[in-house]
């Protein structure tokens, strides 16, 4: 395996070509193991990935600290390739309930200061809202962002989960890097507005639910139980017939696979990669198994005959349900 780089956007860094979201080892996703959390952030150092991905309200600050004890603990060099891509703005309640967004200038600049000190850095690389407040133009958020930009404290402006209309009003207002929303097979939603209008003002994309928060990485299975703080037992696509649905795609896909000597999560990651160089997959492994897997779809090369088969086999709009419950579908902008 041989780790490519890419640049996010036309204004934001070199990266790596796999970026790591942590969001699974501290949240959502059930319990994770925090040494091997760490252990897997060291692996995807030592194997070139350099962005790793986080939100200050995982676990309210808890992912943030994971990412800096392993910074902490890794050594010097790969330390100092590590990139860090950082969500603010989302508020929750001693319970974990959520309660909005704040993007306030003078939030921005006070999530930013608690995300520095947990991290234990002295600058975020990638410094974005996670999602639109209505009660605050987005001028305003991306304003506040441009003068942490200002004072050294951030180095990039990026988005994430934003429409068309917002994007182009946030970067009118300052240079934005990237743009992060859901992308993958069964999640094609931004090639209607939000891709070309990224691609016409030189934005690129981080694709964070590549694998569909694991619905078709090839290793659910209908039969699973999941935790009750597990966010997919409240998934629209991981319910009764949508989640039967779903994976017959994945055993459709499963098949492609085969063929080609792959794993159903190394195609999957292979056809993100696929789109664009200007479209940087996050991969959520919580392993280093997984991460190794995820890795392997580096050496995975799609065809014209393969691309065609995946679409076949896995057509645009084919999931059966949405990508959040209906409560959280009312805050995406990028869905209005």
């Amino acid at each position: 395996m041989t780790m490519r780089t890419r640049t996010l956007g036309t204004t934001g860094p070199q990266v790596s070509a796999l970026g790591l979201g942590c969001m699974g080892m501290s949240a959502l996703y059930g319990d994770a193991d925090r040494a091997e959390s760490v252990a897997t952030i060291h692996a995807a150092l030592e194997a070139g990935v350099t962005l790793l991905d986080t939100g200050d309200f995982y676990a309210m600050g808890h992912n943030e600290m994971l990412i800096g004890e392993a910074l902490r603990t890794a050594p010097a060099a790969l330390r100092a390739q590590a990139l860090t891509s950082v969500k603010f703005g989302a508020l929750r309640d001693p319970e974990g309930n959520w309660s909005g967004y704040d993007g306030r200038p003078a939030a921005v600049k006070n999530f930013a200061a608690y995300s520095l000190q947990r991290l234990g850095v002295d600058h975020i690389d990638v410094y974005r809202i996670a999602r639109l407040d209505p009660d605050v133009p987005i001028e305003e958020t991306v304003g506040a962002i441009a003068e942490l930009i200002e004072k050294g404290y951030v180095r990039h402006v990026g988005l994430s989960e934003v429409g068309a209309e917002t994007i182009r009003r946030a970067a009118a207002t300052a240079p934005v890097a990237d743009l992060q929303i859901e992308y993958s097979l069964i999640s094609r939603g931004i090639e209607r507005e939000i891709l070309p209008a990224t691609r016409e003002l030189g934005i690129g994309i981080t694709a964070y639910g590549v694998l569909s928060r694991g619905l078709i990485s090839g290793h659910f299975s209908r039969d699973r139980q999941l935790a009750a703080n597990d966010f997919r037992a409240h998934s629209p696509r991981f319910q009764g017939e949508n989640l039967q649905h779903n994976l017959n795609l994945v055993e459709a896909l499963r098949k492609i696979a085969e063929q080609k000597g792959a794993s159903v999560a190394q195609i999957a990651i292979a056809w993100v990669l696929s789109r664009g160089e200007d479209i940087v997959p996050l991969i959520g492994a919580r392993t280093r198994e997984r991460l190794g897997e995820s890795l392997g779809a580096l050496d995975v090369t799609l065809d014209a005959a393969d691309l065609a088969a995946i679409e076949e086999a896995v057509p645009a709009d084919a999931a059966a349900g949405d990508r959040y419950p209906t409560a959280q579908m009312a805050h995406l902008d990028s869905e209005r």
